[in-house]
């Protein structure tokens, strides 16, 4: 049974609701209007969307959290979150000093850029909601896999404002969490009922609870404090009551601005029964009990966690008042909204602090009060350093690639799982692979065969209980490897993240793999950038791909990716032709997903069969990790060159063979990453001019070869942008080739002719560059 908190240890904690709420006020005000500004531009922060959460997060960080609970901080809070380790001691005064400062402590709590311990960053928002589920997803594989003591597991909690229940992100999360039965997962909503430009509808938070008890969740609403609840026991009572859940979110919130006067004279009009209540206290006790909502009662906060303390998920709407206990508390405009230099004085004197020591953690507290409060600081059970990061924590073995005289690279990356998982190993053990119902149509399913779905409970396979055939034979079990998620690309990229993630959060890294169809990486975008902005490491694999994918038409034929890839900054983009290219960038890909230095890797396959090669030595190698390699070297001062990316290449060879005769010195280029052949060019030529940019880039030295005024013939079945950029790189004259249009269905003999991707487009292409 858990013990009651004590008065004392609440008075404290009302304390340092007041302490964060001064301290995040105070640094926005200080990067504002105090700091010297060198280019006129507001700095801007959220001091009432900071202070319509102070009271949670005491309650939370430095009474109901424990050492294993991870938290997801609402963006706008994030000055909260570091006056808070201001507080632990884990944060620096000159960080608080340089908020939004370049070096400074972030806008919006950032795991890689901030110095104190983030859990998940934040910014896009619903997205630190979603994570939270699949991280939940993450800790009880760990569990079930031995790879974690199930004493040691701990919350995931996510603190959100009440307009960020808007995204759709939230949703789709909440559907495969409940498929999934995840368990210790705690959201908490700071329902101040505004939004960066309106108050939030009432129709919706009536419905809440049904949406989130029908996908297994508790349901605890916190709209009325202590205050609250006592005078409903009073003589006119229940009319105050009636009142307050009637109103409308506007108008409590312009009530909560205009004072004490102004909620005497609407409630005399609209519940004169309740004037016992009113005559019983001045305008300023008047305007303290309208205000004391659950979400700012220290006494309301502290029952409801620790009435929580099973695993069973639980939502909290906490009622509150944004800029609660600031100047402009429930003003309209207050989101974006910076208290003037008289505004941030008065609340100073207000609290009591002393000019001169805005900065000082327990200002304004007598001696008994700042002790109190700091002991309970200091016995805090929460996590005060970051967790050192787990790197290389499994050898990778030699991949082999599959043999075959005609392969694809999709069909071949399923037999490459394969291999690993009969193998077996450290890296085979840590693999997790995962898909949103495209498991089977991603070639997937050999490995989940003969690895399973990840389940909590007991799945069995009916079909395969009943003797039907199938050629998918799959259990799901604690021990299972897979974990199936529906058609939903955004759970796709959070999953990634949370499992990308568990070296970090956990302690045991993973070797995340996502299967989905290339041109659906669109629909999650938001959250790969996401998963990519807290160095999250996983491996995605997109196929099929562009028009190759022939009849399935323009809906399912991607265009763009290769250039989405180059614009994604911890996103290493390869797209193999051969198998025994794809062998080594997985090879690759493992390394650089364990690797201090290293990065997440998106492979875009094919279905499509092609040739393979015979190489006469391994010299290619090292080219084709550094992004290209010559497949045909050119001769010294060779007039052109054919290059080409990805399932073209049969194109590109039959194309180089009716050429090479007539244009001597042909060279046929192979380019295995137009991303890392891009970055290291533009890292090359920005390092010159800070003296680091004497050695040339990989595209530079591949390129050197050629005459000065030779010309290019590009193709990629993709965007032509994604590789018409070579012709910057020295000089050189451009013809691209690639899809700019979309796609619909045909053969690919039909689609090749006419999007101008065949052998003759190249032949041509090449003739007008040597007309021009």
């Amino acid at each position: 049974m858990l013990k009651k908190t004590s008065a004392p240890d609440l008075e404290a904690l009302r304390l340092l609701d007041d302490r964060l709420r001064w301290l995040s006020a105070w640094t926005i005000h200080n990067a504002n209007h105090l700091r010297e500004s060198k280019d006129g531009l507001k700095v801007g922060g959220h001091q009432a969307s900071c202070a319509s959460m102070t009271a949670i997060m005491a309650a939370l960080y430095f009474h109901a959290l424990g050492p294993n609970d991870k938290v997801a901080v609402k963006p706008h809070a994030g000055p909260v979150l570091h006056a808070i380790h201001y507080l632990l001691g884990s944060q620096s005064l000159e960080q608080l000093q340089n908020f939004r400062g370049f070096g400074g402590m972030q806008s919006y709590p950032s795991r890689t850029k901030d110095q104190i311990p983030v859990d998940f960053s934040t910014g896009s928002v619903g997205l630190g909601v979603a994570i939270t589920a699949f991280a939940s997803l993450v800790q009880d594989y760990l569990v079930a896999h031995g790879m974690m003591d199930a004493a040691e597991a701990g919350r995931m909690v996510a603190l959100m404002g009440d307009a960020e229940l808007d995204e759709g992100n939230i949703y789709e999360c909440l559907i495969e969490a409940y498929k999934h039965d995840i368990r210790n997962c705690w959201w908490i909503v700071d329902y101040n009922r505004q939004s960066l430009d309106a108050t939030t509808a009432e129709r919706m938070f009536s419905r809440f609870d049904e949406i989130f008890a029908s996908c297994g969740w508790r349901v605890v609403t916190l709209k009325y404090g202590k205050l609250m609840q006592a005078a409903f026991a009073e003589p006119g009572g229940d009319a105050l009551k009636a009142w307050i859940d009637d109103v409308s979110n506007a108008d409590y919130a312009a009530l909560t601005y205009l004072g004490g006067a102004a909620w005497r004279e609407r409630l005399l009009k609209d519940a004169p029964a309740a004037k016992p209540i009113l005559e019983a206290r001045d305008d300023d006790a008047l305007a303290a009990l309208m205000t004391n909502l659950g979400g700012h009662d220290m006494e309301a906060l502290v029952e409801a966690f620790d009435g929580a303390h099973d695993d069973v998920p639980t939502l909290f709407i906490a009622y509150t008042i944004k800029g609660q206990g600031l100047p402009f508390a429930g003003h309209k405009d207050n989101h974006a909204g910076l208290m003037n230099p008289g505004q941030i004085a008065s609340v100073r004197e207000k609290m009591g602090i002393a000019e001169g020591e805005e900065w000082e953690p327990y200002a304004g507290l007598g001696g008994n009060s700042a002790s109190a409060a700091q002991a309970l600081v200091e016995n805090s059970r929460i996590a005060r350093a970051k967790r050192e990061r787990p790197w290389n924590v499994a050898e990778v073995p030699a991949i082999a690639p599959p043999t075959g005289e005609e392969q694809s690279t999709q069909a071949a990356f399923g037999k490459i799982l394969l291999d690993l998982s009969r193998t077996g190993g450290e890296l085979a053990s840590r693999i997790v692979t995962t898909s949103p119902d495209v498991t089977v149509s991603t070639n997937l399913g050999a490995w989940v065969n003969q690895r399973g779905l990840f389940r909590r409970q007991e799945l069995p396979d009916v079909f395969a209980a009943a003797k039907i055939p199938s050629a998918q034979k799959w259990g799901g079990h604690q021990a299972g490897q897979h974990i199936e998620l529906g058609i939903a690309e955004n759970n796709l990229f959070l999953m990634l993240a949370a499992l990308g993630l568990a070296g970090d959060l956990f302690g045991q890294r993973l070797f995340p793999i996502g299967t989905v169809y290339d041109p659906f990486i669109a629909r999650g975008l938001d959250a790969l950038n996401y998963a990519c902005y807290q160095d999250a490491r996983f491996m995605l694999v997109a196929t099929p791909s562009g028009v190759t994918l022939g009849p399935e038409g323009g809906a399912h034929q991607s265009i763009n990716p290769p250039l989405i890839a180059m614009g994604q900054p911890g996103l290493r983009h390869y797209e193999p032709a051969f198998v025994d290219e794809l062998a080594l960038l997985m090879e690759e890909g493992f390394r650089l997903m364990q690797a201090e230095d290293g990065e997440s890797v998106y492979l875009r396959l094919t279905t499509r069969s092609i040739p393979q090669i015979d190489r006469p030595d391994d010299s290619w190698k090292h080219g084709a990790v550094q992004g290209g390699y010559w497949l045909r070297e050119p001769a010294p001062g060779a007039e052109a060159a054919l290059v080409y990316s990805g399932a073209i290449a049969p194109e590109a060879v039959a194309a180089w063979e009716a050429l090479h005769e007539d244009v001597p010195g042909l060279g046929l280029l192979a380019i295995t990453s137009p991303d890392l052949l891009h970055r290291g060019w533009s890292q090359r030529r920005s390092a010159r001019w800070d003296g680091k940019g004497s050695q040339a880039s990989h595209i530079e030295t591949l390129l050197a070869p050629l005459s000065g005024d030779a010309g290019l013939v590009t193709l990629l079945d993709g965007s032509p942008a994604a590789l018409s950029w070579l012709g910057g790189v020295m000089g050189h004259r451009v013809s691209p080739l690639g899809l700019d249009r979309f796609g619909q269905t045909g053969s690919l003999d039909d689609l090749y002719r006419y999007y101008r991707l065949d052998a003759d487009a190249i032949v041509e292409a090449a003739a007008e560059l040597f007309l021009d």
